[in-house]
């Protein structure tokens, strides 16, 4: 777990499941992938399995440690509903998320099938609680599907990730969708994102008024190509009240 997170959109990360494997063409060259292989074979490292898929018991009641207010990535440095994650380790990360519910969690995925049927088996005719965040990375029209099966998910606040983004979209079905990050790739092999691919997306948000968080150009490092676009820092969140009597979610930015 790591308090003061370098992500833009996030405060901290949580990694009760470490280590993934490839589905689509936007894992090609995964970040956390490069950096957990590094450590690979190293005795007492976290990572000295490197990026083989791990789960984290004794990091379940991490979130209760932190007893300021937090938004959290859940899985920075996996995929909570990989296919060889057990739905009963799900189910206590999930209890977890439920019950420290001071923070807002940040559940991003690219198994947008099994999110969607988990949170129908969880959570039934209810959605999930507003500070459970569930969220689909889409990184171009091969796996728009992934926007579908978010919708039918029963979450109360949704979001997408359209990064690392590698062409064009076209038009996308925002409603119910209640945030969208757009960002590039970085890394040494980073591919290259186009300003009218990001345009589209910020105009099409702006239509809808879903808030639009533009995280970074990428290139050989996160930081490289900077974060504005024509001029302008993009920031925006969903507003929705922090504490156990949480509010109802706003849709504008």
């Amino acid at each position: 777990m790591a308090d003061n997170s370098a992500i833009e959109w996030t405060d901290a990360t949580w990694n009760p499941v470490t280590g993934c494997t490839k589905v689509s063409r936007g894992c090609d060259h995964c970040y956390a992938e490069r950096f957990a292989e590094r450590w690979r074979g190293i005795p007492g490292h976290p990572y000295g399995q490197g990026f083989d898929l791990r789960l984290w018991e004794s990091r379940l009641n991490q979130p209760a440690q932190w007893r300021k207010p937090r938004m959290i990535f859940v899985n920075s440095m996996g995929d909570l509903f990989h296919k060889d994650v057990p739905s009963g380790f799900i189910d206590q990360v999930f209890a977890q998320m439920e019950t420290v519910d001071r923070h807002t969690y940040q559940v991003l995925t690219k198994r947008s099938l099994r999110m969607r049927d988990y949170l129908r088996g969880r959570y039934g005719e209810r959605t999930a609680p507003p500070h459970i965040w569930c969220g689909v990375s889409v990184e171009d029209r091969t796996v728009r599907s992934r926007i579908r099966h978010l919708a039918m998910a029963p979450a109360a606040v949704r979001f997408l990730s359209l990064e690392p983004l590698l062409e064009s979209l076209g038009a996308i079905d925002l409603e119910g969708i209640a945030w969208v990050i757009v960002g590039g790739e970085s890394g040494p092999q980073a591919r290259p994102l186009r300003s009218e691919w990001v345009c589209e997306i910020r105009d099409q948000c702006r239509s809808a008024r879903v808030p639009f968080f533009f995280k970074q150009w990428g290139g050989p490092t996160p930081k490289a190509g900077g974060r504005l676009l024509e001029g302008v820092e993009y920031n925006a969140l969903p507003k929705v009240s922090v504490g156990s009597s949480r509010g109802v979610l706003s849709m504008a930015s």
